[in-house]
């Protein structure tokens, strides 16, 4: 029987995908393993490898072609033996996936009108009226969690929920709202009522992108779903800047190049993977069932890369050296602009630093990137008046604003979380003991 190869769900985000371009041509062998297409997502460019043996016996959706859906039927295989022709005579046939497709969005697109919306069960999200699409193994394991399988986002084929959805699903992941529970949408105008403002020929229109799409959906959840609030402190980064500059000056060298120069980011990630385990409980992450506890800081960066940016994670980022540190984000930042990032290396973790600070922005506020429970904001370190005893003096002083969800990290616990980042940061000493 001839094998539909579908866009794949690359990451936890990713709804669409613009297919770059085919590695196999129609009639060619294909073996499992191989990398047969890459695929642009929302975060990266990844390369796609076959699962089974076969012939490429027709190519549905050629390359260079954007926005292609998830679980879109973008190629057909003809099995070993199989005729291939009349493979791809086949193909295409009911290549239409069911409502319930979409089994990698993790929360429901925006209603076409702004009044109160539901989402609607994915019992009614799917191929019948009231069936949900789920292996026994999955329906026996929710049963045994109490987890209702409507609520399991899955990621087998045509949406199915299986075995690996329902232990995610236990921690939190791929849970959708309860039927029936009201989301509220703002209100917003058309693109024809925005674009009769100006005068038509005063503009240019330029189509949002996959990463711009994915921003804009998930920022807007995060700001509708979790409560934000933001505690600010001023730090001075004399001894940091001082410090800095020795270890940079005495830092090792190959061919006449120093191995790693530090940043004031490599100082804020490692400040603030320390202050998370000096309090823990800022070191969560919020689910509708429990309270996620993390033993490590996975601490996400915010990278800027073009039409957007992107958040890798340096793991357990408290056991690190100032210096590996640093050569871990130069890789990250590097890879990250050519979206060679892999999704476990954006993926997860429990905070984020966003530092605008080379741009010389003094403060401001950042917005939560789930599942983070909060995310530090930093900024440019620069010469101010400060009074101490009695006098006043210059010193090198640096804004820092922690968002925090407040569902998950009270008021008095963020404070104790920004507290403990400014002892770190302003004695840059205790980082290295």
């Amino acid at each position: 029987m001839p094998i539909d190869i579908r866009m794949p769900a690359l990451s936890p985000t990713m709804e669409k995908g613009n297919l770059a371009r085919w590695f196999k041509k129609e009639g060619e062998q294909v073996k499992a393993g191989d990398v047969i297409a890459e695929i642009e997502t929302d975060k990266a460019t990844m390369e796609y490898e076959a699962v089974d043996d076969g012939t490429l016996a027709k190519i549905l959706v050629p390359a260079g072609t954007a926005d292609v859906p998830v679980n879109q039927v973008i190629a057909v295989l003809a099995g070993e033996g199989e005729d291939v022709k009349a493979a791809a005579a086949g193909a295409g046939r009911g290549a239409t996936m069911p409502k319930a497709a979409p089994a990698a969005i993790t929360s429901p697109p925006p209603p076409k009108s702004a009044a109160l919306a539901s989402p609607a069960p994915a019992a009614e999200r799917s191929e019948g009226a009231n069936r949900v699409f789920a292996s026994p193994l999955a329906r026996r394991i929710a049963k045994d969690s109490g987890i209702e399988v409507a609520r399991i986002a899955g990621s087998g084929p045509h949406g199915r929920v299986i075995a690996r959805d329902v232990e995610a699903a236990k921690s939190g992941k791929g849970l959708r709202a309860p039927a029936g529970a009201p989301v509220v949408f703002a209100a917003a105008p058309s693109d024809d009522k925005i674009r009769a403002l100006f005068a038509p020929g005063s503009y240019e229109v330029v189509p949002h992108d996959n990463v711009r799409r994915v921003i804009a959906q998930r920022l807007t959840q995060s700001k509708q779903t979790i409560p934000h609030y933001y505690l600010t402190v001023e730090c001075d980064v004399g001894r940091l800047l001082a410090a800095r500059e020795e270890i940079n000056a005495t830092a090792p060298k190959t061919n006449g190049a120093p191995v790693y120069k530090l940043s004031v980011n490599d100082f804020v990630i490692k400040a603030l993977a320390l202050a998370l385990q000096r309090v823990p409980d800022a070191n969560v992450t919020w689910t509708e069932s429990a309270m996620l506890r993390h033993h490590s800081s996975d601490v996400g960066v915010a990278v800027a890369i073009q039409g957007g940016l992107i958040t890798p994670v340096v793991r357990k980022a408290e056991t690190k050296s100032l210096s590996a540190i640093s050569t871990e984000m130069k890789d990250f930042a590097a890879r990250a602009r050519a979206r060679k990032l892999k999704p476990e290396e954006y993926q997860g973790g429990s905070s984020a630093v966003s530092n605008l600070g080379m741009y010389g922005i003094k403060e401001f506020a950042a917005v939560i990137n789930p599942p983070h429970a909060t995310i530090l904001a930093v900024g440019a370190g620069e010469e101010r008046a400060v009074a101490r005893k009695g006098k006043i003096e210059a010193a090198m002083m640096m804004t820092a604003t922690l968002s925090a969800d407040h569902r998950a990290v009270d008021g008095a616990v963020g404070a104790e979380l920004l507290a403990a980042f400014k002892a770190l940061i302003e004695n840059p000493v205790m980082m290295l003991v």
